[in-house]
C-alpha cells in the first residue's frame, strides 16, 4: 500500500543536542538509504518466492512465513523502536537497527533450512523497525523547521513509496540473473556502506526524558500476532472448527498480556490514551487493518500466479509489475490534491471501492490468462486504489488526536497497517491452499489463488462500509495539502 507513514513528530523535541554538523545533503541520503532498504525488504521477496520454495523445500502454506515473519515483527517492535530512539539516541539507534537489519539478510541469503530462513526474516523484521523510526527522527532533528524539514520529509516518503514499487523489478532481476538468495544478500554491501557513512557522518541526538521503554508490551503484542496467524494457518490442516481455536486461545492470552503491558508502558511514557480513544483514530486504524488485510497480499498471490499458472520468468513477473506500481505512486502523490476536492472521507472509501473492483476483476483470473487481459487492467485499479486510499484514512487519524499524541496516531496508524496485512496474508493464504486441496495443476492453482483475491474484495468491502458509518465527516485537512 505504497510508502510508510510518518511515525514521529516534525518538531524537534526538547532536550535534542546539537544538529549534524555534516552536509545536509549527506544527512538525506544515510537516512533514505536505510528507509529505502526496510521499505524494499517488504516486497522484493515477492517474486523469489518460488524460487525460495523450490530451494528450500517450504509448503505452500509455510511460504507465507517468509513474509509474514518480517511483517509481524516489523510491525510489533515499531512502536517500542521509535521511542528507543528517543531515549537512547537516533544516531546510535540507526546503527543498531542497520547493523541487525545487515546480519539478518546476510543469515538469510546463507540458509539452507527453512526455519533459518523464517528466522533471519525475523530477525531483519526487529532490525527494520529499531531502523525506520530512528530514520525520520534524524531528518526532522537535522533540519530546522519550514521548507527545509519539509522537503526533507517529502524525500523520505518518496522514497519509502519508491522501495515498495521497485520491490518486484527488484527481486525479478536478482533472482533471474543471480539467485533468489540476492534479494537478501543484496543488503550486505549497501548496508554496510551505510554503516560506515552513519557511524563518520551522523551526529548524536536524544530526548531528556524520564520516559522507559515497554520492551515486554511489544515482545507479548508480537508473540499474541504471531499466534493469531498460526492460529488461522492451522485451520487448514485441522479445520476451522478445531484448528481456529488453538491459535486464538493463545493469542488472547498474549495479546491480552501485550495490551496490558502496553497500557502501562503508556502510562509511564506519559501518552494521552484520550487521544487514542477519539472517534477518528479507532475508526481509521480499525478500516487501515481491513484494508491493509485485504491489499498488502496481492502482490503475493499475483507473484505466485504469473510464475507458478503463467510460467513467468522472476524477471518477467517483475516487469509485469511496473505499472502496478507505478499506479500506487501516482495515487499516493494524487490523494493530497484530491482530498481538498472531495474530501478525506469520500476519497478513501472511492479509493477502496476501486480498488475492491480490481480484486474482482483479478478473482476471475484462469489456467489461460494472459498479461493484457488477465493482469493489466485489474491490477492498474488495485493498485490505485491502495494508493488513493491510504493517505486521507492517515490524515483524518492524525488531524483528530491531540497535536502531542501525533507520533503516537502515526505510529499506530502504521502498526495497524502491517498487522492488518500479516494477519489478511494468513487468511488469505489458508482460503487459497484450502481450494487448491494439493493439486499442482495450473487450473487449481489459479483456482485458489482467485477465491484469494474474492474473499480479499469481500474484506474491503468490509473496511468501506466501516469508512461509511464510522469516519467523521470534516476534520483539519489543510496540513495534508
Amino acid at each position: 500500500m505504497g510508502g510508510m507513514l510518518p511515525t514521529a513528530r516534525t518538531t524537534t523535541p526538547p532536550g535534542t543536542l546539537n544538529r549534524s554538523a555534516a552536509p545536509a545533503w549527506l544527512v538525506m541520503l544515510l537516512v533514505c538509504a536505510g528507509q529505502f532498504l526496510v521499505v524494499l525488504d517488504v516486497s522484493v521477496v515477492n517474486v523469489a518466492l518460488p524460487a525460495m520454495r523450490s530451494g528450500l523445500g517450504l509448503s505452500e502454506l509455510g511460504l507465507q512465513w517468509i513474509v509474514n515473519a518480517y511483517v509481524i515483527t516489523f510491525a510489533g517492535f515499531m512502536l517500542l523502536g521509535g521511542r528507543a530512539a528517543d531515549l537512547f539516541g537516533r544516531k546510535r539507534i540507526f546503527v543498531v537497527g542497520l547493523a541487525l537489519f545487515t546480519v539478518a539478510s546476510l543469515g538469510g541469503g546463507l540458509a539452507q533450512e527453512p526455519w533459518q530462513l523464517i528466522a533471519a526474516r525475523t530477525v531483519q523484521g526487529v532490525g527494520a523497525a529499531v531502523l525506520s523510526p530512528a530514520t525520520l527522527t534524524i531528518l526532522t532533528t537535522s533540519f530546522p523547521a519550514g521548507a527545509a524539514r519539509t522537503r526533507a520529509i517529502a524525500t523520505w516518503t518518496a522514497v519509502g513509496a519508491g522501495g515498495g514499487a521497485v520491490g518486484g523489478l527488484v527481486g525479478g532481476v536478482l533472482t533471474e540473473f543471480l539467485s533468489w538468495r540476492w534479494v537478501l544478500l543484496i543488503n550486505v554491501p549497501v548496508g554496510a556502506l551505510v554503516l560506515a557513512g552513519a557511524a563518520r557522518w551522523l551526529t548524536e541526538s536524544r530526548q531528556r526524558t524520564g520516559r522507559r521503554l515497554d520492551v515486554p508490551g511489544a515482545l507479548l503484542v508480537t508473540a499474541g500476532l504471531a499466534l493469531v496467524a498460526y492460529g488461522i494457518v492451522q485451520t487448514e490442516t485441522h479445520g476451522w472448527v478445531s484448528g481456529a481455536p488453538r491459535g486464538a486461545g493463545a493469542a488472547r492470552r498474549g495479546g491480552g498480556a501485550g495490551l496490558n503491558a502496553r497500557g502501562a508502558g503508556a502510562k509511564s511514557a506519559r501518552v494521552t490514551p484520550g487521544g487514542v480513544r477519539l472517534r477518528s483514530v479507532s475508526a481509521a486504524n480499525a478500516a487501515m487493518v481491513l484494508a491493509g488485510a485485504a491489499m498488502f497480499s496481492m502482490w503475493y498471490f499475483l507473484s505466485l500466479y504469473t510464475q507458478n499458472v503463467l510460467s513467468y520468468s522472476p524477471l518477467e513477473a517483475g516487469l509485469a509489475f511496473i505499472p502496478h506500481s507505478l499506479c500506487i505512486v501516482l495515487g499516493s502523490k494524487a490523494a493530497p490534491r484530491l482530498m481538498h476536492r472531495l474530501g478525506a472521507k469520500t476519497l478513501a472509501v472511492t479509493g477502496a471501492v476501486i480498488s475492491g473492483c480490481g480484486m474482482l476483476w483479478q478473482g476471475t483470473m484462469g489456467a489461460d490468462g494472459s498479461y493484457l487481459g488477465t493482469l493489466l487492467g485489474p491490477g492498474i485499479l488495485m493498485s490505485l486504489g491502495a494508493g488513493l486510499t491510504a493517505t486521507p484514512i492517515a490524515s483524518i487519524a492524525t488531524s483528530g488526536a491531540d497535536p502531542a499524541d501525533q507520533g503516537l496516531v502515526a505510529g499506530l496508524m502504521n502498526t495497524s497497517r502491517q498487522m492488518g496485512g500479516a494477519l489478511g496474508l494468513s487468511v488469505l493464504s489458508t482460503v487459497a491452499a484450502s481450494r487448491i486441496a494439493g493439486g499442482h495443476d495450473p487450473a487449481a492453482l489459479a483456482g485458489g489463488y482467485g477465491l484469494a483475491f474474492h474473499v480479499g474484495a469481500a474484506v474491503l468491502l468490509g473496511s468501506i462500509l466501516l469508512m461509511i458509518v464510522a469516519l467523521p465527516r470534516r476534520h483539519a485537512e489543510a496540513a495534508h495539502g
